[in-house]
């Protein structure tokens, strides 16, 4: 039994039972992987997969215990070889993060300057895109860390740390009706048409329960997953913006004007998320703490010893949720 044997495997799951796909992700021949799984179930005595004549199906029961042991056997494969990476090459690696265009365009840039100078060896790799697709690529182990606000705890296999505390603003046009209002309500928004992001991103849910709170009607005429998008289409009077407060640059938007909206939306928690059972470079470590100041390496590895304790994650996520700053 060979570890790129269990890799085919469970590559293979990964793509949906799709031969091809898995042998594109790695960089191999599709009848090349069709063999070695072959002769995997011959050496183990036993059909890992369900198939109907070339065609894979699903996983057999046996199939579906044996692929989880095969993910921890390759997941301890890979911790063995940070282990010793951070020992013979302490300042050289990777270090891939799964994060947001939010992130990645208005919090991240700081963070990672600062992790440069420090790790100038380590090569560093952003992936954008949706909540659920940056949890799937860090419960896959394709990202070392993923940071979103939302749809991360839906994967069983990841420990949240609260990293901050943000809320939202309105973007408007200079001149608006709405820098007339005294106090900022969302019955004088509810006026006008509204251009913010789509479901799934920076906790869209927020804005709508609280208009259906006080009986209000959105009328959101464009949806988008980019602030600066968002952005575009406030300077061409399609609508008002809500977006993230973070994403109102001054240098860059000083022909927009900015209203806090705070008061009007429940605050969101943007968290970092690690595989359970992970271990983690030192560098990785320094990262996390770049851009979270409370989340030292002591109260890192305090949560990932707790990874098989829900309960006690759930009472370490709240003590940490008390040291996030609000940005």
């Amino acid at each position: 039994m060979k570890l790129r044997q269990l890799q085919y495997v469970t590559e293979v799951v990964k793509n949906g039972m799709n031969v091809t796909a898995a042998a594109e992700k790695l960089f191999t021949s599709q009848p090349g992987v069709s063999s070695q799984i072959k002769r995997l179930e011959e050496e183990l005595g036993v059909t890992i997969f369900e198939r109907s004549g070339k065609h894979i199906n699903g996983l057999t029961p046996e199939g579906e215990l044996l692929v989880q042991r095969f993910e921890l056997i390759l997941n301890e494969a890979d911790n063995v070889k940070r282990i010793a990476e951070d020992f013979s090459h302490p300042d050289s690696g990777m270090l891939s993060i799964a994060t947001t265009h939010t992130q990645a365009r208005y919090v991240l840039p700081p963070v990672i300057t600062e992790f440069r100078k420090r790790y100038p060896k380590v090569q560093l790799q952003i992936n954008q895109g949706t909540p659920e697709q940056i949890a799937s690529l860090t419960d896959s182990g394709q990202a070392d860390i993923g940071i979103a606000t939302e749809a991360l705890e839906l994967f069983d296999n990841l420990i949240l740390l609260p990293c901050y505390r943000w809320n939202r603003c309105i973007i408007v046009p200079k001149g608006h009706d709405l820098l007339s209002e005294h106090e900022l309500s969302l019955a004088a928004i509810a006026k006008h048409p509204v251009i913010t992001y789509t479901f799934g991103v920076a906790d869209r849910s927020v804005i709508n329960r609280a208009f259906t709170k006080q009986g209000l009607d959105l009328n959101v005429v464009l949806m988008a997953a980019d602030a600066e998008v968002i952005k575009t289409y406030v300077r061409n009077d399609l609508g008002i913006g809500i977006c993230a407060r973070m994403a109102y640059d001054k240098s860059q938007d000083q022909d927009l004007a900015v209203l806090d909206a705070g008061h009007l939306f429940d605050s969101s928690v943007t968290s970092l998320a690690i595989r359970k059972n992970a271990v983690l470079r030192e560098y990785v470590y320094e990262f996390i703490q770049l851009f979270a100041s409370h989340l030292n390496k002591g109260v890192v590895d305090q949560a990932l010893k707790a990874h098989n304790d829900t309960s006690l994650q759930d009472k370490l996520y709240q003590e940490f949720v008390k040291e996030a700053d609000t940005l």
